[in-house]
């Protein structure tokens, strides 16, 4: 995904969940610690790049900065955390004592908002996007709970099974994986392989949730500029997925979806009714499935 340095996106998804939280009357989703942790000084410096002409090159004013963070960098991550945590919600209400791998962890802050015991977490990512996590965490001084693991790994090199068994990771107990915002920067073999790892180590009725951008379609410019910006930051897309490759792979590797929702369902979860100007990205999806073996 990207190497020597922190992942840009990375902060920009956690600066779009802290821009919401903050400012937004209406929350889609409430990540009330993403501001503490990136700090004031972070937080501005990722709002004047955007505003310094990010997207097209111009200078923004406060009102089109605004418009600018809710049409291209918020929608995504708000929808898929809120759709990714409740389904955490439900998996551990059905199971206890569960384990919760959260595979590309960013600057995700779950582990510090968790008030739930019964959830050993293992927060897995490029080791410099963690290096600059943990770094962080030590400024602020907050204190990692025994249950919460930091696993570094390069997907694209690195064994992601042997990784998480190194860290301490427990095959035999039921696992709840969440793939946020990795898939777009995968190729699907990658992708595959990676789902296929977590099937090694999943007891049967274990999940897994991730988005993923479709493949091909008519679909607006802001879908092939967000992929401008990316490259324009280091952090080039690999084009995306169609709905039946996703599928095949998943029942081959004995997964079975139990939600998949379109863009258009996205719209309507979680977008419908907003007076702001906040919709669902036209190309991407959002699936759970479960480990059935």
């Amino acid at each position: 995904m990207v190497s020597e340095r922190e992942s840009v996106t990375a902060k920009i998804c956690a600066f779009a969940r802290a821009w919401h939280s903050t400012y937004s009357k209406d929350r889609i989703y409430d990540d009330y610690l993403a501001f503490d942790f990136m700090g004031r000084e972070e937080y501005e410096d990722i709002y004047d790049m955007i505003s310094d002409g990010l997207v097209d090159s111009e200078k923004l004013e406060k009102v089109e900065t605004e418009k600018v963070i809710g049409k291209y960098f918020a929608p995504i991550p708000l929808s898929r955390i809120h759709f990714n945590e409740n389904k955490l919600s439900e998996f551990a209400k059905q199971n206890g004592k569960i384990q919760y791998v959260i595979c590309g962890a960013g600057e995700d802050t779950f582990s510090f908002r968790n008030d739930n015991d019964d959830i050993d977490i293992f927060e897995v990512d490029h080791p410099d996007t963690q290096r600059y996590k943990l770094n962080r965490i030590k400024e602020l001084e907050w204190i990692i709970r025994p249950n919460v693991h930091f696993v570094s790994v390069d997907f694209e090199k690195e064994s992601f099974r042997d990784k998480l068994l190194e860290a301490g990771f427990d095959p035999n107990k039921k696992t709840f994986f969440s793939i946020l915002g990795v898939s777009y920067y995968l190729t699907l073999d990658t992708f595959a392989d990676t789902l296929r790892q977590m099937t090694e180590l999943s007891e049967t009725t274990s999940e897994v949730v991730f988005d993923y951008p479709i493949k091909s379609g008519d679909f607006p410019k802001r879908v092939n500029k967000l992929e401008e910006i990316t490259r324009s930051l280091g952090e080039v897309m690999c084009g995306g997925f169609d709905h039946n490759e996703i599928k095949c792979v998943l029942c081959s590797l004995g997964y079975k979806i139990n939600t998949y929702l379109t863009p258009d369902k996205i719209q309507k979860e979680y977008f419908e009714g907003r007076t702001d100007n906040l919709k669902a990205f036209e190309n991407v999806s959002l699936i759970s499935a479960t480990y059935t073996a």
